[in-house]
């Protein structure tokens, strides 16, 4: 059994010309091929002149002077070595970091955790205890 609507005229197209009509085209006109044209043949261009190189010395004169150190930077600290007397409390490293509030501190310190954060602000009076996985003193510096 067929259904109606698939099978009932070849074209689908809706009877009476459908939706719009076809417009009716001009058949196109033959046209003769363009005829072969011969190469045509350049003037020989002229040798292209380029600037000499300019010769670099091998070395910069020995004589020439340095350009003047910046001046004026605002936020820069310069680092000065143990500025907050580090040294002092050098017998401390080995020791745990427990024992740093023993130490009879007068000056202000922070103390660096294994892979812990450190804020980057410097201040070359502070001391700065740095221990490692274990909680013990490896290294005392100012910072």
């Amino acid at each position: 059994m067929l259904a109606q609507g698939c099978a009932s005229s070849a074209s689908r197209m809706p009877p009476g010309g459908g939706y719009y009509a076809a417009p009716a085209y001009a058949p196109v006109p033959q046209v003769a091929p363009a005829p072969q044209m011969a190469p045509v043949a350049y003037p020989a261009a002229a040798p292209m002149a380029y600037p000499s190189p300019v010769p670099v010395p091998a070395a910069m004169p020995v004589g020439m002077d340095m350009p003047a150190p910046a001046t004026g930077i605002s936020g820069l600290t310069e680092r000065q070595p143990d500025l907050c007397k580090a040294s002092t409390y050098a017998s401390s490293v080995g020791q745990p970091g427990s024992s740093i509030p023993t130490l009879g501190l007068s000056r202000t310190y922070r103390v660096v955790e294994y892979r812990g954060i450190e804020p980057q602000d410097y201040d070359p009076n502070r001391i700065v205890f740095r221990l490692d996985a274990a909680g013990t003193i490896t290294k005392i510096d100012c910072g």
